[in-house]
């Protein structure tokens, strides 16, 4: 069975955005970016991608999960694919077709769908993001990873990883690494 992986960008009070999805303020590292970039590199968004970082390959995932609003930040850039190295899922209940092709729409049973495709072979699955779809897949017990990218900065409201969490989880920690910047990055296994 695959894990699913909440790969996430958090700030220290818990913060993934702003209220109204924007990220400006997130504070940035050369070497923090650059050794992410090339740990992660099917993470990388289309449009920010090198010849290097395609060359890397698909090293951890090669199905990513967004939720609409996620999904919308390189929408209204234009960016339609932004994985294309990866099988595309975007969950929304008001969007009425997918605008890409490599991009499949899944407007209801999220549940069913994300137990379906970690019963499949392949790498793991990244679920980017946002708050609502990952309350849901936390609520059913679908997630089995957390790799949390701990940005030194607090927002003081904004979207919370999660849109709610109705259960308390006990997470062990597998692996860290810290930057001369203040930027951790954590990897958890949630606890059955």
């Amino acid at each position: 069975m695959r894990d699913l992986i909440y790969y996430v960008a958090a700030t220290l009070d818990g913060f993934i955005a702003h209220h109204d999805g924007s990220f400006d303020g997130w504070p940035w590292d050369d070497a923090y970016g650059a050794d992410l970039f090339e740990t992660f590199p099917e993470t990388v968004p289309a449009h920010v991608r090198t010849p290097e970082s395609v060359a890397l390959g698909n090293k951890w995932f090669d199905v990513v999960l967004m939720g609409r609003k996620t999904y919308e930040v390189g929408l209204k850039e234009g960016l339609t694919s932004p994985y294309p190295t990866m099988q595309q899922y975007v969950f929304s209940r008001s969007m009425q077709q997918s605008p890409d092709a490599d991009v499949t729409l899944v407007s209801g049973n999220t549940v069913d769908v994300v137990r379906e495709l970690k019963q499949g072979t392949g790498k793991a699955i990244w679920l980017c993001g946002g708050a609502d779809l990952a309350g849901t897949l936390f609520a059913a017990d679908l997630i089995d990873q957390m790799i949390v990218k701990l940005y030194p900065v607090l927002f003081g409201t904004g979207v919370p990883m999660f849109a709610s969490v109705e259960k308390q989880a006990t997470l062990e920690l597998t692996h860290h690494k810290s930057y001369p910047s203040g930027h951790v990055v954590l990897h958890y296994r949630l606890k059955r």
